[in-house]
């Protein structure tokens, strides 16, 4: 690990304001990411601005029904809310199903949105990877790509985005508030995370030096009949080849709403707006559910070692709008 400096952080401004001026600087929250990253030489910051003591740690309820949810609270207190799990029940099952206890217990709602790929090429310093030094090279195109995107991806890098509560996040329409150098602005989260493009390198739209300190969930009644599927190697401490975030309202046989976001299958959590379409209107049988995920999957672009995750991800996106449909139907 190469040496650095380190400041703990006083109130949000000057937080702000010291790592906008200074270009090697990084804020520090729980570090589950970033000081791995550190260890393997992927991040050099020659300052560390530690927020992990503002007072960003609440869950509150906002005036028009909704929630808002501080960037330091940690992922297992947001998990076991009450009026999370009543309300945004997908939400907590993401939380749990995302790492370890240890893990849960420590990671905060601000650095689990800015997780970066487990992309192993972007993880080995040795290799080439666009994401870790741009113009380099994109390793994974011809090499393992079995974790990888199909869905959003580009000829500079086809990695995807690991995080699990961010899925169900994008589902629920979440807004990201920032504060910037020149004050504090709203993001939706659909907005929040970039396609890789040309510029891979580039995971959000945040300038350097701006900083999360809360996600605001709107009341969204829909969401209260959500659940959350996670697919992958192993039952427990493994990232998702295919997850689904999906909420689901039908009244005598027809959906009246319905919110589906997929995990593991793009540079960022995508959020499933052709399916949804498809899905609202229609009657709640398994050929609806069947066209609705062809229809967000047609644009797949899947690689050699990963064609597997479109009908993995078809089947999942059929068995969970099922469940849920079954739910409203008792």
């Amino acid at each position: 690990m190469n040496p650095f400096e380190y400041v703990r952080a006083t109130d949000a401004a000057s937080a702000v304001a010291t790592v906008s001026a200074h270009p090697g600087a990084r804020f520090l929250g729980a570090g589950t990411n970033l000081v791995d990253h550190m260890k393997l030489g992927v991040a050099r910051p020659d300052l560390l601005v530690d927020v992990s003591r503002l007072p960003f740690d609440h869950v509150e309820q906002r005036p028009d029904g909704g929630l808002r949810i501080g960037a330091a609270v940690r992922n297992t207190d947001l998990a076991i809310h009450p009026t999370v799990r009543a309300c945004y029940p997908a939400l907590s099952r993401a939380l749990l199903a995302g790492a370890s206890a240890q893990l849960r217990n420590l990671a905060t709602t601000g650095g689990n949105l800015l997780q970066r790929t487990r992309c192993v090429y972007f993880q080995d310093v040795t290799t080439p990877c666009n994401k870790r030094e741009p113009g380099s090279g994109c390793s994974a195109i011809d090499g393992y790509n079995r974790d990888h995107a199909i869905l959003g991806a580009s000829e500079h890098c086809v990695a995807t985005h690991p995080s699990d509560m961010a899925v169900a996040m994008t589902a629920f329409d979440a807004r990201v508030v920032v504060l910037g150098v020149d004050g504090e602005r709203t993001i939706a989260l659909t907005d929040f995370y970039r396609l890789p493009g040309e510029e891979p390198e580039r995971d959000t739209v945040l300038g350097h030096g701006d900083l999360i300190v809360a996600v605001d969930l709107p009341e969204l009644p829909v969401a209260a009949h959500s659940t959350y599927r996670k697919v992958r190697d192993r039952a427990s401490y493994a990232f998702a080849l295919v997850s689904v975030a999906a909420a689901l309202d039908v009244a005598d046989g027809t959906v009246r709403e319905a919110r589906l976001a997929f995990g593991g299958v793009a540079h960022r959590p995508w959020r499933a707006s052709r399916a949804e379409e498809v899905l609202r209107g229609a009657p709640a049988t398994t050929e609806t559910f069947r066209r609705a995920a062809d229809a967000e999957l047609a644009a797949a672009r899947p690689l050699a070692g990963n064609a597997f995750k479109v009908p993995m991800a078809r089947n999942t996106v059929i068995s969970v709008l099922h469940e849920l449909a079954e739910q409203e139907g008792r």
